[in-house]
C-alpha cells in the first residue's frame, strides 16, 4: 500500500514507494541566501541508518530560472554544474532536470524543489511528480 509525504512548506508529498523508511525528520536552514525546509525519511540499518529520500523545498532570490538552481544546486551538494547525467523532464509545476538520484524543478522564480533518492528512474520521476503545489497554496 503506497502511501503519502504529507506538506511541507506549501507542497503536498503525494507518493512515497513502499519500503521508504518509516523515521521521518523535517529541518529548515538557510544557506547562501536560500531558505530550505528539509524532509528525510530513513531507516535503521546494522551500524546506523541509512536514509532512503529527501525533499527539499527551496526558497530565495537567486534561483530565477532552472540554470541557476542547478548552479545553486551544484554548489551546495560540492559538485561540478556540469556533473551528471541529468535530463529535462517536465514536472507540473514548472521545468526540471532528471538525473539517477536527484530531481529538481523550479516552481517560479525563487521558489524551487529537490527529491534526491535512489530508486530505479521510473520512482524517482513518480515520486518527484507527486510532490506538488498544497491545495490553496500560492
Amino acid at each position: 500500500m503506497a502511501r503519502d509525504g504529507g506538506n511541507l512548506d506549501g507542497f503536498s508529498i503525494g507518493y512515497l514507494p513502499a519500503g521508504t523508511g518509516e523515521a521521518v525528520s523535517d529541518f529548515a536552514t538557510e544557506w547562501e541566501d536560500v531558505r530550505f525546509v528539509t524532509r528525510v525519511w530513513e531507516r535503521q540499518v546494522d551500524g546506523g541508518y541509512r536514509v532512503d529520500l529527501r525533499v527539499h523545498v527551496l526558497r530565495g532570490g537567486r534561483l530565477t530560472d532552472l540554470d541557476a538552481v542547478r548552479e545553486f544546486l551544484a554548489e551546495y551538494h560540492e559538485r561540478d554544474a556540469a556533473a551528471g547525467n541529468f535530463v529535462e523532464f517536465t514536472h507540473p509545476d514548472g521545468p526540471g532536470l532528471i538525473g539517477d538520484a536527484e530531481a529538481f524543478w523550479l516552481t517560479e522564480p525563487g521558489v524551487a524543489v529537490n527529491v534526491l533518492a535512489t530508486p530505479d528512474p521510473e520512482t524517482l520521476r513518480a515520486i518527484a511528480e507527486g510532490v506538488t503545489r498544497a491545495s490553496g497554496d500560492p
